[in-house]
Parts: structure tokens; C-alpha cells; sequence
């Protein structure tokens, strides 16, 4: 538990860094200043990109879940690992005035940011909370979609993840992410360092487990939707063709 803690305080420094200096390397693709490459090589859209507020794109995330969960008008929403909320507006102009989406994150210097501009654009069906992924302050059967974008990776508990999202969906519900997992096992170096947990590395489970814990947890047509692997030279030659950038979709 010492170390589980410990490594939470460490990536929550490693997400206040990020908001203070408004960059970010993502693990998912080429590291460049401009934030708006970097979110379209994601899969991010530039329509999708002109309708948000410019200082929502962080170069975060391994993936557009938004564009992948066929969000419909009137459904309530929640996003794992929200950070400064770039997902959660999406969302919201796909819910409509109808539809309510809710952000939940550790770090409260994004929850602050994401709570900021949701008030200086005038989002009114939209709602940022402080909080863990394994712990969600939502009430159980609430949600219509679970969305999440290279979140769960950084938990240490995922099963525990699973089993929140799944807790706070309606029945027939559904959950898309975006996230890294691993084909094979990582180097016991990298998967002890906080320093590769903070970068979406450490964290990420073997494949097959990583979709067996989402079962576990009770979900059902648990299914890849899209995939690809992650290769940079600068990355440790340890790790060439293991990380992987999985979208997945689950049902309650």
C-alpha cells in the first residue's frame, strides 16, 4: 500500500508539471511543441480540434475514445482520468444540452484547469470532480458510457478500475478506452520505475490480462476495436514491438 501511494503522489507531480508547463511528451507518438500534431496523430480530427478550447490539447492520451463510443444525444457520460478535459468536451457537444458529462481525476491541478475553462466557455452540461479511478465519487447506475484514454495503465489496482466503471454504469451500459498494454512481459527495470509508470509505460498489463480483468470485473463482449504498436527510437531497444495502443469496447 507504502508503494502504491508513493507511486499516485509521483504521477500526480508528473501531471501538475505538465499543467504548469502547459506541454507534454505522449508515449503514443513523435514528441513536438506543437500540441495539435500530436492530438491528431492520436486520432483526434482537426474539426474535432477547432471545437474545443485550445488550451485543452495537452499531446495526452493514446487514443480519441470519444470518437469510437457512438455517443448519442441525451446520454450521461463519465471519463476516467479526465485531465484538463479534452475528452470531456468532446463529449458534450455529441450529448447535447440533454446529456450531462462528468470528468473524474487524481490531480488536482487539472480538475482545476478543466473546471476554469468549462466556466470561462460556458459549458453548462458538464461537471469535473477530484477523485481516484479505483474510488469514484459516482453513484452506482448512473452513467450511460465510460469512457477513457490512456488512464487506466497508471492505476496499480486495475481490477479495482474495472469494477468502479462497471458499478457506475446502467444496465445494457457501455465502456470505450483508449490505452497501452504490452505484448509479452516488461523488464522487471522498467516495470519497478516510476519514472516508466509516470510515462504509461510501467503500468501497462500483458494484453490477454488486461482484457481478462475487464471480464473479471463483469463486463461482457469485451472486444478490440482497433489497434496498433508503438515503435520510437528513442525508446529502450528492450521494448521494440511491445507497447501496444489498444481501443477496447465492454458492456454491462
Amino acid at each position: 500500500m507504502k508503494q502504491e501511494n508513493e507511486l499516485k503522489d509521483f504521477v500526480k507531480q508528473r501531471y501538475a508539471q505538465i499543467v504548469s508547463q502547459g506541454t507534454s511528451c505522449c508515449p503514443t507518438c513523435a514528441c513536438s511543441t506543437d500540441l495539435f500534431e500530436q492530438a491528431k496523430a492520436m486520432g483526434y480530427s482537426e474539426q474535432e480540434l477547432e471545437k474545443v478550447p485550445a488550451d485543452v490539447v495537452m499531446g495526452l492520451g493514446c487514443g480519441n475514445p470519444t470518437a469510437l463510443a457512438e455517443l448519442q444525444e441525451g446520454e450521461t457520460v463519465l471519463d476516467l482520468g479526465s485531465g484538463a478535459g479534452l475528452d470531456v468536451f468532446l463529449a458534450a457537444q455529441k450529448v447535447g444540452e440533454r446529456g450531462y458529462v462528468i470528468g473524474v481525476d487524481m490531480t488536482a491541478e487539472m480538475v482545476d484547469k478543466a473546471r476554469q475553462t468549462a466556466s470561462r466557455y460556458g459549458y453548462q452540461n458538464v461537471e469535473f470532480r477530484l477523485g481516484e479511478v479505483e474510488n469514484l465519487p459516482v453513484a452506482e447506475g448512473s452513467v450511460d458510457v465510460v469512457i477513457s484514454n490512456c488512464v487506466i495503465n497508471l492505476s496499480p489496482d486495475k481490477l479495482a478500475t474495472f469494477r468502479e466503471a462497471y458499478r457506475v454504469l446502467k444496465p445494457g451500459g457501455r465502456m470505450l478506452i483508449s490505452d497501452l498494454v504490452t505484448e509479452g512481459e516488461l523488464p522487471e527495470d522498467i516495470r519497478r520505475s516510476f519514472a516508466a509508470w509516470g510515462g504509461c509505460i510501467g503500468g501497462a498489463l500483458r494484453k490477454s490480462e488486461y482484457l481478462d480483468t475487464i471480464r473479471q470485473a463483469g463486463f461482457t463482449d469485451v472486444t478490440v476495436i482497433a489497434q496498433h504498436t508503438y515503435d520510437d527510437p528513442s525508446m529502450d531497444d528492450r521494448l521494440s514491438g511491445k507497447i501496444i495502443s489498444i481501443q477496447v469496447k465492454a458492456h454491462k
